[in-house]
Parts: structure tokens; C-alpha cells; sequence
């Protein structure tokens, strides 16, 4: 564990750590701590979106950082990783995409049909703007690449990313979007996979990849 206040040390690597920790116990901690990753990603937006008067945003900041030091005053080192029990239960809290304790995470909850379309829904506000009023490019980009790389590990391998190309068909509105993936086809340890991202309104972004099944988990 870190100490109170400390940061994180940099370089560290990527932790995948086996935990004896029964799933019911899982979800009950997800769900204590869903709701506050809730609380601060409206304290994201509000942040952004604020005209309070000046007095008011010092005040908010001395309370903020008060919280901050509660918080940390127990809190692992490092990376909070990959998580996995006995079970075969999964958790990566701090996942940028769907990590259920990360405030930075839109999030998306990724669904796999049975025919192999993986999709997912959201509602991306003020803090995912790139252009005024538009999903920021490099955001589209992050979904995008974390259902691919759902789709191309089909629940049964670990995949990486090889290569992601993108087509940007029309600027993404902020507001509700949908990705979906599926695996296009296989070569060897390739996986080719297509997507897209996009509104109501139709498709935004065409994306295809290629993921690599690494040598170790063969």
C-alpha cells in the first residue's frame, strides 16, 4: 500500500494479480464504489461547466482536496490491474474505458450477441469535447479499440492491438453513441476485426484492426 498522499512510481508495469476473493464480494465492492465513480464524473462535468463566482470555486477546491486526502489515506501502489479470482471473476477498476472506479471512463458496458456483434452504449458529455459540440477524435479512437479488442479475444484469448485504422465519415455529436465490432476474419494469431462508432443519426467512424494473440498466451 501507498502511503498517505504518495503518488504512484513511474515505469511500473502491468500487473495481473490473483486475488482469493469470493465473485459475491466483488460485486458487492463494484457496487459500493460504482456510485462514487458516478459522483465524481458529475463533478467532472460540473467542473467544466461552472460560472460560480470565484469565492465559491476555492471553496469547492479546499473541500475537494480534503476528500482527496480521506481517500488516499489507504490506496495500493501502482496500477489498480487486472484482477482475477478462483472463479474465473475478472475486474479492472481502473480500466480508461470501462473500469467501474474510473471517473475518466465514459462508461461503456460492452454486450456480446450471440452471433459475435459486440456493441455498447453511451453517453459521452462536455468532457470527451474535442471540437465544439463533437466527441473528441482520440476519444472515438479509445472506444473503438476497446470493443475491437473484445471482439477479437471472443472471451477465450488475450489480444493485443497490431494496427487500427480509422475513417472519420462526419464529426461524432456529444450525446449518445453506439459502437460495434466483429471479428472479420483470422489468420494465425491475427485477428482482422471491423467496426464502427456512431449517433442516431447513422455511422461517424469505420475503423478495422488487426489483434495479435501474443506468443505467451498461445
Amino acid at each position: 500500500m501507498s502511503a498517505p498522499g504518495q503518488a504512484p512510481s513511474a515505469g511500473y508495469a502491468a500487473v495481473f494479480v490473483h486475488e482469493d476473493v469470493p465473485t459475491a464480494e466483488v460485486d458487492r465492492l463494484e457496487a459500493l464504489h460504482r456510485p462514487l465513480a458516478d459522483s465524481v464524473r458529475d463533478l467532472v462535468d460540473a467542473t467544466i461547466r461552472t460560472t460560480v463566482e470565484d469565492e465559491e470555486v476555492r471553496a469547492v477546491r479546499a473541500e475537494v482536496d480534503a476528500l482527496v486526502a480521506r481517500l488516499r489515506a489507504r490506496q495500493l501502489d501502482g496500477p489498480a490491474g487486472v484482477r482475477y479470482n478462483a472463479e474465473g471473476r475478472t475486474w479492472s477498476w481502473g480500466n480508461a474505458v470501462v473500469g467501474e472506479r474510473n471517473a475518466v471512463a465514459p462508461p461503456l458496458e460492452v454486450v456480446r450477441d450471440p452471433d459475435g456483434l459486440v456493441h455498447a452504449d453511451t453517453v459521452l458529455g462536455a468532457a470527451y469535447e474535442g471540437p465544439p459540440g463533437m466527441v473528441h477524435g482520440g476519444v472515438g479512437a479509445l472506444l473503438l479499440d476497446h470493443v475491437m479488442g473484445v471482439a477479437a479475444s471472443a472471451h477465450q484469448r488475450v489480444t493485443l492491438t497490431g494496427t487500427l485504422t480509422m475513417r472519420y465519415v462526419r464529426s461524432t455529436p456529444l450525446g449518445p453513441v453506439r459502437v460495434e465490432a466483429r471479428i472479420e476474419r483470422e489468420e494465425g494469431r491475427k485477428v482482422f476485426v471491423v467496426a464502427t462508432l456512431g449517433d442516431p443519426d447513422g455511422v461517424t467512424v469505420e475503423a478495422d484492426g488487426v489483434f495479435i494473440v501474443p506468443r505467451w498466451a498461445v
